[in-house]
This record gives structure tokens, C-alpha cells and sequence, in this order.
């Protein structure tokens, strides 16, 4: 239920051409990529070119999940374009500040208890 994607009724719905520049070290890499888009519903085709460095996906989807699914393998992946929000400092998701808050408070319990090992 969590992959499914809402598309509003009005609205003529079209496969599109997702392009991402993605850091491909082996042919492996390609196969985790494919892998990690065959779990998202209305893509088609998927189309890696190891030279370029590029990810092509067509189908009926929405950019920022696919390009969320291909950053769970490789952080460094975004879009060929470069249109790309970039989020404000002041915008941080709530998930990286609680994040962020328990990393800060797990760093000042090791100050206060040094030999205890978590």
C-alpha cells in the first residue's frame, strides 16, 4: 500500500521519460538499480547505459519516487537535467531532524558515560 501512488481523476495521465545521472562502478550496479525499480508499479522500461552514467526509466510514474528508489542504492544518483530541488536550510524533513536530535543526544550520553558500551 505504501508504493501505490495517487493520480488525480481530471488529468490525462502519460508515460514519461525519467533521466538520472547515476555512479555506476560495475555492471553489478546495473542490476541492483533495475531491482531496486522493479518495486515501483507503473514503470515499463528501465534502461542503464554504463558509459554515460545514465538511468533511463518510461512509464507512468512520479520523478522524486523514482529518483528516491534509485538513492536508496546510490546516494549520489539525481536528475540528467539538474532540475533538482534543492531544499532551503530552514527546510529540513522532520525525519532528518529527529534524526539529527537523537544522534546529538546519544553523543552526550558516551560524554557522560564513557565505559559503557551501546
Amino acid at each position: 500500500m505504501a508504493d501505490m501512488q495517487i493520480v488525480l481523476s481530471g488529468r490525462k495521465i502519460e508515460a514519461q521519460y525519467v533521466e538520472m545521472k547515476v555512479p555506476l562502478y560495475s555492471y553489478g550496479c546495473d542490476k541492483k538499480i533495475k531491482k531496486a525499480l522493479s518495486n515501483l508499479k507503473g514503470i515499463h522500461s528501465v534502461q542503464v547505459d554504463y558509459q554515460q552514467q545514465k538511468v533511463t526509466v518510461w512509464g507512468i510514474c512520479n520523478r522524486e519516487d523514482v529518483l528516491a528508489a534509485v538513492r536508496k542504492k546510490r546516494r549520489a544518483a539525481r536528475f540528467w537535467d539538474g532540475d533538482e530541488h534543492v531544499p532551503a536550510p530552514g527546510d529540513a524533513p522532520k525525519q532528518y531532524l529527529a534524526a539529527f536530535t537523537a544522534y546529538r543526544l546519544r553523543k552526550s550520553w558516551k560524554k557522560l558515560f564513557p565505559l559503557i558500551r551501546l
